[in-house]
Parts: C-alpha cells; structure tokens; sequence
C-alpha cells in the first residue's frame, strides 16, 4: 500500500544517487579548509575530528541525497612515515549503497575521512 502513495522506493532517483566523485570533492574542501596549515596537537585530535565529521555530514546534506543515511568517518593521527592500513567491511545493496574515501597529509599529522552512504528504502 505505501509503494501507491508514492513514499516507498527500492531504488534512489538516478539524478539523486549518490556519487563517490562528488562526495570525494566535498571531504578534499572539508580537510583542505580544516587541516592545511595546522600541526599535529594530540589534544585536539577529538574535537578536530568531530568538527570535520559534522562539516562534512553538512555538506552532503546540501547535495539533497534524498533517503540516504550517511556514516562519517574521521581519523586523525600523526605523521611520522610509518604507514598505517585501514579495512572495512560492509553489507548493502551494490546498486544504491557507496563509499568514498579521502586522505590529507602534511609534515606533521595524516587525516583519512570516509563516507558510506546508505539507501534507506
């Protein structure tokens, strides 16, 4: 009966489908704008990521993904050249669900943002 009144959908609207290219974007302006020209403070770490997750939550709200729940991840560390790997699984449906990933680093500190985005039928 909700399929008729037109507020149940298995599929996102192909204009509004979420686009990786374009989330990568917008997480390359968040971290660029939030972190270039700053050093690495251990102190600062928690609310520099909470800050960046929330920006960058916004600006995908202003993109109008219509039904899709967002996960943002934001990791912080300090760069010393050691490397650092990060894994993820995730179970969803290939045709609507995505992720995009971006990662800025300069003399002192890395920052790796990720963003699922989820269909919510």
């Amino acid at each position: 009966m909700m399929a008729e009144t037109g507020n149940f959908s298995l599929a996102p609207n192909p204009k509004k489908k979420f686009r990786p290219a374009v989330v990568k974007e917008v997480i390359k302006k968040v971290l660029m704008d939030k972190l270039d020209g700053q050093d690495y403070q251990a102190d600062n770490v928690t609310n520099y990521s909470k800050e960046i997750a929330d920006l960058i939550r916004e600006k995908l709200r202003e993109l109008q993904y219509d039904r899709y729940k967002f996960i943002v991840q934001v990791v912080i560390g300090e760069e010393k050249g050691e490397g650092i790997k990060m894994g993820c699984r995730c179970f969803w449906d290939d045709e609507c669900d995505n992720h995009a990933a971006e990662m800025f680093i300069n003399r002192s500190m890395f920052c790796v943002a990720t963003v699922f985005g989820i269909y919510h039928y």
